[in-house]
């Protein structure tokens, strides 16, 4: 039989492992409550970061709108002030001829505006979209990298 001294003892072992065991899954936890709480603070900054990046690229959006409005609104004056002009001169001509020297006159210079504007506002549109699209790429850059780290 097992004497008081012995069961004491196997006590005492039984009681330090459980302490042992307590005492690493408390650690265990404690170390994955802060991982986790690690992860939310860095997915929280991610997020604010993405709606820093959003209101960046609208914002750079609405400024393209509003430079290609202007170069709309610029044209279309432009092109009715040279109608304008070109009537008035079609309805004082002497002849059929100044007439249609006129016409031809008005339509080349007429096309050639709307090509000129045509290129700009290309242009305009091209720059704005690499404006509003390089906040939304470097977001989309550093996630890719946050994956690729975190494998």
């Amino acid at each position: 039989m097992a004497t008081a001294a012995q069961t004491a003892k196997t006590a005492e072992k039984a009681k330090a492992g459980a302490d042992q065991y307590a005492a690493a899954g408390a650690k265990a936890f404690k170390d994955g409550v802060e991982k986790s709480l690690a992860g939310f603070t860095e997915l929280n900054a991610h997020a604010k970061h993405n709606v820093e990046a959003v209101v960046a690229a609208a914002t750079a959006a609405a400024k393209g709108a509003e430079s290609l409005g202007a170069q709309a609104m610029e044209y279309g004056k432009a092109a009715v002030e040279k109608h304008v002009e070109t009537a008035k001169a079609v309805s004082s001509a002497r002849s059929m001829q100044e007439v249609l020297e006129l016409q031809s006159a008005y339509a080349k210079a007429a096309m050639e505006a709307y090509l000129a504007q045509l290129g700009r506002a290309s242009e305009t549109f091209s720059v704005v979209m690499t404006d509003a699209l390089r906040p939304l790429n470097e977001r989309a850059a550093a996630m890719v990298e946050t994956l690729q780290s975190a494998r």
